[in-house]
């Protein structure tokens, strides 16, 4: 299977993928699945993660907004109910589809396939279902799958890493490839980049390369107007946690320190603060760039404000072959392990996207496709049992710091496998290998249940806005 670029940087507002974007997607898709019907009620059961940290993730609001008709990409940001507002689980939407009543259920206790489920249910006044119970799945990065999609695939691939391929495609590629040792084949055969092999391949799957190219120029535009956004927004970040917002404060000093010259203030600060603003404007509800997930959105956009700040013409053109390079090792990850904390902890979100942004960097630093996939490598390598802990179930400790600390990271690796000749010792698709069973060994507490690590040792309630 074939997962587009297009669907990897997906738009979106914050403050997760897996459980804002994924259920809005599934709660809007289950109000297509209707077809007209208009029912007493609609029954929606939040299970698993999305149970455990629903609330703190916002996946309540998510739910609602897409049964009331709003798609991630267009929503607007303030919709009825507000990012920090109290949710009711029960109500009647009101938006684009029209009204429905609605009930909402948490349920800790995971569905059987995936730790990120939800069972929709039509009633009728009586309170009977007018149609089969349908379960979606939130796969990570805001891909979904309905319950027969994610066991087919399951059945046929085996666990882990299979319902990765979610919204993927059989359409026929010129280069196909899957992994890692693949995509350097394909690039040694054809004398290609990276980046070539993946605009080949997006135009043969999407008709027209403008298309693509035109969804990319505006996921770097997305990712610029958020850093915009988040470096002259100042407040509180709603949730409960009183995180003060950093990023305006964070810019000013950096301004100052740059008019007095003063040593030692230079690209790291910089990077940290782009990461600190897109996360922060995450955590808030607002618009980002799922790249590959919302709980990592800030790796890959700080890296390219890096790149276009520090390096010499950084061109639409380079932008987009960031992204094509990024989004080679984003499908690599997401076919053979996940992106979801939910299934792997946050190895699956930081750890890919740092992999992805040391690729895009190296990439337009000039490295090989040898070097590419060395610096993915050293990225993701560097991430491996990274646990997914929020404290109160929110997106932003430790998480919007560790976006930060990332795309640092991203930096360094694509600068150290620039030093090299592209060979070492450990593969990608043996760190990603080791990534995909280290996730299944990983005990549930750590995997965005907010039931271990600093979730607990911090001792705070999981949910602040339940009424």
């Amino acid at each position: 299977m074939t997962i587009s670029v297009v669907d990897l940087f997906s738009i979106g507002i914050g403050p997760s993928s897996s459980h804002t974007v994924g259920p809005m997607r599934a709660a809007l898709a289950f109000i297509d699945h209707l077809q007209g019907v208009q029912p007493a009620t609609i029954r929606v059961e939040l299970r698993g993660s999305l149970a455990a940290t629903g609330r703190g993730h916002g996946t309540d609001r998510a739910v609602i907004l897409g049964l009331a008709g709003y798609d991630p990409v267009t929503v607007p940001a303030d919709a009825s109910p507000a990012p920090g507002e109290p949710v009711a689980v029960v109500g009647t939407t009101t938006g684009p589809a029209g009204s429905y009543p609605y009930e909402i259920d948490f349920n800790p206790v995971a569905l059987e396939l995936h730790p990120n489920g939800m069972i929709f249910t039509a009633l009728d006044a009586a309170g009977q279902p007018l149609c089969a119970p349908q379960d979606y799945y939130s796969v990570g990065g805001g891909f979904i799958l309905t319950g027969t999609e994610l066991r087919a695939q399951l059945d046929s691939e085996g666990g882990l890493g299979s319902g990765a391929a979610t919204q993927a495609t059989e359409a026929p590629v010129p280069y196909p490839f899957g992994t890692a040792e693949e995509l350097l084949t394909r690039c040694q055969e054809q004398g290609k980049s990276v980046a070539q092999i993946m605009a080949a391949n997006e135009e043969a799957l999407h008709g027209d390369l403008d298309v693509v190219n035109d969804h990319l120029d505006r996921v770097w535009r997305t990712m610029r107007q958020c850093v915009t956004a988040g470096i002259s927004t100042r407040g509180v970040l709603p949730g409960g946690l009183s995180v003060v917002r950093r990023a305006p404060e964070v810019y000013e000093h950096l301004l100052q320190e740059q008019e007095k010259n003063a040593a030692g203030f230079g690209a790291m600060e910089w990077s940290n603060l782009y990461a600190l603003a897109v996360n922060e404007e995450n955590a808030a509800g607002g618009r980002v760039v799922t790249a590959p997930t919302n709980g990592a959105a800030g790796i890959i956009p700080a890296v390219m404000h890096y790149a276009r700040d520090f390096l010499d013409d950084f061109t639409a053109s380079k932008a987009r072959e960031f992204l094509l390079s990024a989004g080679a090792i984003g499908a690599i990850i997401k076919e053979n392990a996940s992106i979801s904390g939910a299934e792997v902890g946050c190895q699956g979100e930081v750890g890919s996207a740092s992999a992805m942004a040391a690729a895009g960097l190296c990439a337009v630093l000039g490295g090989t496709p040898q070097q590419v996939t060395c610096a993915a490598e050293i990225g993701l390598e560097h991430n491996l049992g990274l646990t997914c802990d929020p404290v109160g179930g929110l997106v932003q400790i430790p998480c919007i710091e560790r976006n930060a600390i990332g795309a640092v990271k991203s930096i360094n690796a694509a600068r150290l496998a620039r030093l090299g000749n592209g060979t070492h010792r450990v593969s990608l698709d043996e760190v990603v290998h080791t990534m995909a069973e280290t996730g299944r060994d990983m005990l549930t507490k750590y995997k965005e249940t907010a039931a271990g690590g600093l979730a607990v040792t911090l001792g705070l309630p999981v949910s602040f806005t339940e009424c």
